[in-house]
C-alpha cells in the first residue's frame, strides 16, 4: 500500500470507519473512497458487485456492521446474523473477483468462547461454546475471519482480519438500550446529572470485567497493519487474525464509578441483579500485535474525558439507533 492507493472504507460514517479515515488522512493518504447507505447498500449483492467492478479500489477496509449491546444482540438475533453475513460476504468475495490488493476485515472480541482462558489468545477461537446473548453476531464475524483466511489459502489473497476489543470514542452510538455498555452508561449518567436523579440503575451485577480501547487507538492499529503486516505474517503463525486491545480490563462497577466521576454525578449507583452479565471476563492477549511494533497510547481515564467532551458538544446530533 502506498500514499496513492485507492482505499475504499466501508462503514465510513460509523465510529470505527470515521476514525480510520482520520488516521489515513493523518498518514498522508488522500485517495479515499466512501459511499453512504442510500448510494450503496452493502447487504445488496448486486450493488456491491457493481460498485467494486467500476471503482476498482486497491484496498478495502471492512468496518461496516450491524452492532449493539447485550439487549440489542439478544433481541434482534436474526437481523444480526443475516445483515453481517451479507455485508462481509459481498465485500470479501467481490474484492477477490475485482483483484483488490489488500483487504482488512474488522471483527469483535465476542468471537471468543464464553469461558475462554484469560487473557484471550488468538488460538482460543472455536475451542468451546460462545456467549449465547450475542452468538449470532459472533458467528457472523467468525465466518468473516475464516473467509479471509481461506481466500488467502486458496487464492493467495492478502486479506487480513483484526479483532478489536470493546471500543468507544467520538461518533459512537449512545442509544440507552441498543448501544454498548460504555456509551450507554455515559449517556445515562449524563442525563441523570442533568435531571438531578438520585439513583442510576446499571444492568447486571457489576462484577463482569471488560477491556476498553479508544477508537483512535484502534484506527492507528488498523493503519499500522495495512502498512506493515501481510497475510503470510498472520496465517504463517497458525492463527487466523490479530487481537487489538489495551491489555487492561475493569469491572462494570468500576467503569460505572469512573463514568460517574467523569460526568460529576454524585447520586447512588444500583445494579440490576436480575439482568444477565454476559461473559464474566473478556481481556484479550495483544502480545502479537505489540510484538510487531504497535501499542495503545490513550488511557481509559483520558479517553472517557475526551469522549464525554465530544458527547456534550454533539449531543443534539448523536447516532441513536
Amino acid at each position: 500500500m502506498n500514499k496513492k492507493s485507492k482505499i475504499f472504507v466501508a462503514g465510513h460514517n460509523g465510529m470505527v470507519g470515521s476514525a480510520i479515515i482520520r488516521q489515513l488522512q493523518s498518514n498522508g493518504y488522500e485517495n479515499i473512497v466512501t459511499r453512504n447507505r442510500d448510494k450503496l447498500d452493502l447487504v445488496d449483492q448486486n450493488q456491491v458487485r457493481n460498485f467494486l467492478f467500476h471503482e476498482k479500489p486497491d484496498v478495502v477496509i471492512d468496518c461496516a456492521a450491524k452492532v449493539g449491546g447485550i439487549h440489542s444482540n439478544n433481541t434482534y438475533r436474526a437481523d444480526f446474523i443475516y445483515e453481517n453475513l451479507q455485508i462481509q460476504n459481498n465485500l470479501i468475495h467481490f474484492s477477490h473477483l475485482n483483484d483488490v490488493k489488500k483487504l482488512l476485515f474488522l471483527g469483535s472480541s465476542c468471537i471468543y468462547p464464553k469461558f475462554a482462558d484469560q487473557p484471550i489468545k488468538e488460538e482460543y477461537l472455536l475451542t468451546s461454546p460462545l456467549e449465547q446473548t450475542n452468538e449470532p453476531y459472533a458467528l457472523a464475524k467468525i465466518a468473516g475471519i475464516k473467509m479471509c483466511e481461506n481466500y488467502y489459502k486458496q487464492y493467495g489473497k492478502n486479506f487480513i482480519s483484526i479483532m478489536p476489543t470493546n471500543l468507544y470514542g467520538p461518533n459512537d452510538n449512545f442509544h440507552p438500550e441498543n448501544s454498548h455498555v460504555l456509551p450507554a452508561l455515559l449517556r445515562k449518567f449524563h442525563e441523570a446529572k442533568q435531571c438531578i436523579q438520585s439513583v442510576v440503575n446499571v444492568w447486571g451485577t457489576g462484577k463482569a470485567r471488560r477491556e476498553f480501547l479508544h477508537v483512535d487507538d484502534l484506527a492507528n492499529a488498523a493503519v499500522f497493519v495495512l502498512e506493515n503486516v501481510n497475510a503470510e505474517d498472520v496465517y504463517g503463525k497458525n492463527i487466523s487474525h490479530l487481537n487489538i486491545g489495551s491489555g487492561e480490563d475493569i469491572s462494570i462497577a468500576g467503569l460505572a464509578r469512573l463514568i460517574a466521576e467523569t460526568v460529576m454525578y454524585e447520586g447512588e449507583i444500583q445494579f440490576e441483579l436480575d439482568k444477565p452479565d454476559g461473559t464474566l471476563r473478556k481481556l484479550m492477549d495483544n502480545s502479537r500485535i505489540t510484538s510487531l511494533g504497535w501499542k495503545p497510547t490513550i488511557s481509559l481515564e483520558y479517553g472517557l474525558k475526551s469522549t464525554y467532551n465530544w458527547y456534550r458538544v454533539n449531543e443534539d446530533n448523536l447516532r441513536s439507533f
